[in-house]
């Protein structure tokens, strides 16, 4: 990594932008972490406050912002349903005015900026496993549409700053991703099952569990981010990133439950609307350009994060 070379990352105290604001610390790079704490947490970022090489600013990016950097990670969105459903309109107004306010930052300093798209995109997909070159199957007024189409558009933002400015752009689509500093009551799947199994409370199915998941460890995920934004400019994406590996929600739900030695039984409800049925990446592209792939197993980063919340719990 370059050192002295500063870097803002919008909603850096979430899950995956503290993990990733921190290994640029780590890596001498020179942070501006900008977050409004709708869904991120302060604690997520406490340990990096003492560092030279870290800064944190309380802000909106639905506003615009005037900084002076040398890269953007705009991560900056609620990413799980429960949050991003509780205020629909805002998250429309994350996604398409933040992309707007951190476009203009970039084209304005002349930097690279890259955008935390979703498996979203792709909706119920009609294409399995989804790549990059797949247009998706989404619901435009769905419950979930705030978010699906709200990067969507984000995404549409980005190319046509790239077409129109000559603005240097990373768009990634990240697929399921789990690890320490998820949100207890997030709504994700993950999440919600370890909480679940480590109070012996019964796990939760929505559907019949077949449904199909892959799901990738968060330092996977923070390396290939890196590797990404620093690929030649005119390697823009979109990239799918995450792991293939590709696994049913009741095969997740047991392997949890083995993991905490839980007594919770497993509990089947009804499946939500425009739930996708399956999602898997195609990561070829992603193989080729950063010659990356996921290494850590599933049973290795689940043990890692129920470790996370099992500590958490404990000192709460």
């Amino acid at each position: 990594m370059i050192s002295k070379k500063k870097v803002l990352v919008t909603g850096g105290a979430g899950f995956i932008g503290s993990h990733l604001c921190e290994r640029l610390v780590n890596g001498n790079y020179d942070v501006l972490c900008v977050d409004n704490y709708r869904t991120g947490n302060k604690d997520n970022v406490s340990h990096l406050l003492n560092s030279p090489r870290f800064e944190i600013m309380r802000h909106d990016v639905t506003f615009p912002l005037f900084v002076e950097v040398d890269q953007i990670f705009n991560l900056a969105c609620p990413a799980s349903p429960v949050h991003y459903q509780y205020d629909p309109v805002q998250t429309t107004k994350t996604n398409v005015h933040g992309a707007i306010n951190m476009l203009g930052l970039a084209k304005r300093l002349g930097t690279p900026i890259f955008q935390a798209s979703t498996s979203e995109v792709y909706g119920d997909p009609k294409v399995h496993p989804q790549p990059e070159n797949y247009w998706g199957h989404t619901n435009p007024i769905g419950l979930r549409s705030c978010y699906d189409e709200g990067k969507r558009c984000a995404e549409t933002l980005f190319f046509d700053y790239h077409r129109q400015h000559g603005l240097a752009i990373k768009v990634a689509r990240i697929f399921n991703t789990y690890g320490p500093r998820m949100h207890p009551n997030d709504g994700r799947v993950v999440s919600n099952f370890i909480v679940q199994a480590l109070k012996n409370n019964p796990v939760t199915i929505y559907g019949d569990g077949s449904q199909t998941r892959s799901f990738c460890y968060v330092d996977d995920l923070v390396d290939a981010f890196i590797l990404f934004m620093e690929t030649d400019d005119d390697v823009t994406g979109p990239m799918n990133l995450g792991n293939p590996g590709e696994f049913t929600i009741l095969f997740l739900a047991e392997k949890i439950l083995e993991l905490t030695n839980s007594k919770s039984e497993i509990v089947f409800r009804q499946l939500p609307s425009d739930d996708p049925v399956r999602r898997q990446p195609d990561i070829t592209y992603a193989k080729n350009i950063l010659n990356w792939e996921p290494k850590v197993k599933l049973a290795e980063g689940l043990s890692k994060t129920i470790d996370y919340f099992d500590a958490l719990f404990s000192t709460n």
